[in-house]
């Protein structure tokens, strides 16, 4: 495969939502044309029943997943599938269109290998997404839908939005992800309560045979973390996706004051937030962990502390398109050398 340092420093050199841009209508190319997908896959996917797992009575190829963000409007199906993503996360996606916050909104921190962001949900809208995702769907690979509120909806109307979202997209999924974690649109994290947390699952569970999971912030005390996830497990949420970005300013050396925070800087934040649930819920739900993951050592220290799935999304950005194969790669290294025969196995290992 191509050197992707010396397109990361043509990429660099672009502002990033440019970038991003560009990338996309490269990776677009192969719904068009998914003969050019398959030297690429040749050497991407990693291919090995020991990294199988199954959840929600679906089959995941492997552990590791492209986190919601990437591909909002499910553009790229089959240029991640080709990358040897085990599961694409597509959206978020809100009931009606909107453009997002206004621009510049993502930024980087190159010596911190991060990146923060005010996007904002910025999405084509559920009706467009769900057609262009139930044209594939279902996909070689699991695809779950993440789903948020409009900015303009009001709090006391947001549960609406997640009811109509839930019934657009479970036939063109196969989980759901809640967003209410969000820092880039106003008041979204305020829906970060036990009352609503119930409402909404209460709500939305009996309407899909699909699962529904909780994506949660990591700026949140580990107690208070674990009384919204109980909330949500109890009104029939099936797992719980920790975390998104983070509004710790103090992370990087020089912040914007808005928008969230993701990549190596969140890793050990992220960290410490999922094993405080996992050591509540492993066993009892499916449990996502997202948030710095850049290394084999970082996802394979995720899974043994409880997690079924990892997913990634800057480490894409910093270190290319092989991240995925070289995760999995890395994990199968990691189980050889500590007597692990599948992946199951490694999956709470350490709790």
């Amino acid at each position: 495969m191509f050197n992707y340092e010396n397109l990361k420093n043509i990429l660099f050199k672009l502002d990033p939502e440019k970038a991003h841009t560009l990338a996309e209508f490269g990776m677009r190319l192969g719904n068009l044309m998914p003969s050019l997908l398959n030297p690429v896959a040749a050497q991407c996917v990693v291919v090995d029943e020991r990294l199988e797992l199954e959840l929600f009575g679906v089959r995941f190829p492997n552990p590791v997943g492209i986190a919601a963000g990437f591909d909002k409007n499910a553009h790229m199906f089959r240029a991640l599938g080709a990358l040897g993503f085990g599961h694409i996360e597509y959206g978020t996606v809100t009931p009606r269109p909107q453009n997002g916050n206004n621009k510049p909104r993502l930024f980087r921190h190159i010596e911190e290998r991060s990146l923060q962001n005010a996007m904002g949900f910025n999405n084509d809208g559920s009706a467009k997404v769900a057609k262009r995702a139930g044209s594939l769907y279902p996909f070689v690979i699991p695809l779950g839908a993440n789903i948020g509120k409009n900015k303009t909806t009001s709090q006391e109307n947001a549960i609406k939005d997640y009811i109509e979202l839930t019934k657009t997209f479970s036939p063109v999924c196969d989980y759901l992800a809640v967003n209410i974690s969000s820092p880039n649109t106003p008041n979204l994290r305020d829906l970060q309560n036990e009352s609503f947390i119930k409402e909404l699952f209460s709500a939305c569970v009996p309407l899909t045979n699909k699962p529904i999971l909780l994506k949660i912030a990591p700026d949140m005390t580990p107690q208070n973390a674990i009384a919204l996830c109980s909330a949500a497990v109890d009104s029939g949420a099936k797992g719980i996706i920790a975390t998104n970005t983070t509004i710790d300013y103090s992370l990087v050396g020089e912040p914007k004051d808005f928008g969230g925070i993701s990549g190596e800087v969140l890793r050990q934040k992220s960290f410490e937030l999922f094993e405080a649930i996992a050591k509540e819920f492993f066993k009892t739900t499916t449990l996502i962990s997202v948030g710095g993951i850049s290394t084999p050592q970082e996802a394979y220290r995720r899974l043994k502390a409880g997690a079924n799935l990892v997913q990634i999304y800057t480490s894409f950005i910093y270190e290319g398109p092989k991240i995925a194969s070289n995760i999995n790669a890395g994990i199968l290294k990691l189980m050889d050398e500590e007597g692990f025969h599948n992946i199951k196995e490694v999956i709470g290992a350490s709790r």
